[in-house]
């Protein structure tokens, strides 16, 4: 039995959201009925429950296109996504007080933007990497070509967290056994890229000659076969794949940091290393679309995905059931329940002391955009989309590094 709703829309389109049981803002509902409005939308937009206010499409959306992409619909933070590895350690073998392990972890991961979050020097394990990847070389070529595009020191934020909602995380499954569990992705080039892009895809519908009107600036899109198009797709391929990369040298730098308290420890052969903010080709009902999944995990059948929740909350690791309405989709994480300045308005340090507890994590009150009441119940959406996923392992944290 489907789980999905069928919203009504007044720009014509159609939606299926997997939302029973958790609020979906008027805003975002707003965002919802423009994006599926859109002409070269296949089929049905998909909502997923951690559904809020985005960037011109919500957050939790899967947005399947023919012969066209949104690139604000993809993002700025091109390739965001997790990776989670068992250990063989369990909780047992952890000290009492796991602040020393968090310090570690936070000197061999620079954490943050600007300056402050990035290597100093590339480390020769995560040079080795780029080296094997030809990532600097296909940049080149984009560079070469969008002079305008400003040049970030892509090579030393390699292996490196970032800010906001990225973290770093040990976790406890339901068997106490170790799980390290990460969040980034593409930082400052992938950024740069998306905004570049953006821009670009403005100027691109004010020029380009369709008698076509789009309700927000922000789905402005590019047309298969136009030289931006192949443009755009060679940059967003580049900064997905740099995100993935970028996930595994850090985690290569976690590990380390956890030998140096527990040296005989292994890994399981367990891992998952998942994009929740991507676009893809694919096929569903019939055609070859791009798949734009802005706050969504791939979910076909027998994918293993992550849905983390938030700094004091349960984590899963799920499998896909493949659901063809969703597009093979999930959803990507708990959801924002509310806007970090109101975060920041609502709730003080005390609240999140409390929301914390027994989680070795900042407690001050640069992390309050980030408490765990700042985002919806996890269970409510998990609850939502049992017919996408299939729970695997329950996770809950006992460390916690934020940017």
């Amino acid at each position: 039995m489907s789980e999905f709703e069928v919203f009504e829309t007044f720009a014509g389109g159609r939606i299926k959201a997997w939302v029973k049981g958790v609020t979906v803002e008027n805003a975002a509902r707003e965002q919802l009925e423009n994006v599926a409005g859109l002409p070269f939308v296949h089929s049905h937009l998909a909502v997923m429950p951690d559904v809020h206010f985005g960037r011109g499409a919500t957050v939790g959306s899967v947005i399947p296109t023919k012969g066209a992409i949104i690139p604000a619909a993809v993002g700025v933070d091109i390739g965001c996504g997790m990776m989670a590895v068992r250990t063989s350690l369990t909780a047992n073998d952890l000290p009492d007080s796991l602040s020393a392990v968090r310090s570690e972890i936070e000197r061999k991961v620079p954490v943050g933007n600007g300056p402050g979050g990035n290597h100093k020097d590339t480390p020769a394990r995560a040079a080795s990497a780029l080296r094997r990847s030809g990532l600097d070389t296909r940049l080149e070529v984009i560079l070469a070509k969008h002079k305008r595009v400003k040049r970030a020191k892509f090579a030393t934020q390699l292996g490196t967290l970032g800010g906001g909602n990225h973290f770093i995380e040990l976790c406890l499954d339901e068997a106490d056994r170790v799980w390290v569990m990460l969040h980034s992705g593409s930082r400052g080039t992938g950024n740069i890229l998306g905004t570049y892009f953006i821009q670009e895809a403005r100027e691109a519908l004010e020029k380009r000659v369709l008698g076509y009107h789009v309700p927000d600036k922000d789905l402005a899109f590019f047309v298969e076969g136009e030289d931006l198009f192949d443009d755009y797709t060679m940059a967003v391929g580049w900064a997905q794949d740099y995100a993935r990369l970028n996930r595994e040298v850090m985690m290569d730098r976690v590990l380390l940091a956890l030998r140096d308290f527990f040296p005989g420890f292994s890994l399981e052969k367990e891992a998952v290393n998942c994009h929740h903010n991507y676009v893809e080709r694919e096929h569903h009902f019939g055609a070859n679309v791009w798949v734009t999944r802005k706050g969504a995990v791939r979910a076909g059948a027998g994918d293993l995905g992550i849905i983390p929740g938030s700094m004091g909350a349960k984590s899963f690791i799920v499998r896909g059931k493949g659901n063809a309405d969703s597009f093979c989709s999930c959803s990507h994480g708990a959801g924002r329940a509310m806007s970090r300045s109101e975060a920041k308005r609502t709730f003080t340090v005390e609240d999140h002391l409390m929301a914390t507890e027994g989680v070795e994590c900042r407690k001050d009150s640069g992390v309050i955009d980030e408490t765990p009441m700042a985002y919806k119940n996890i269970d409510a959406v998990m609850a939502a989309q049992t017919d996408l996923v299939e729970i695997v392992h329950t996770l809950k944290q006992v460390v916690c590094v934020k940017g």
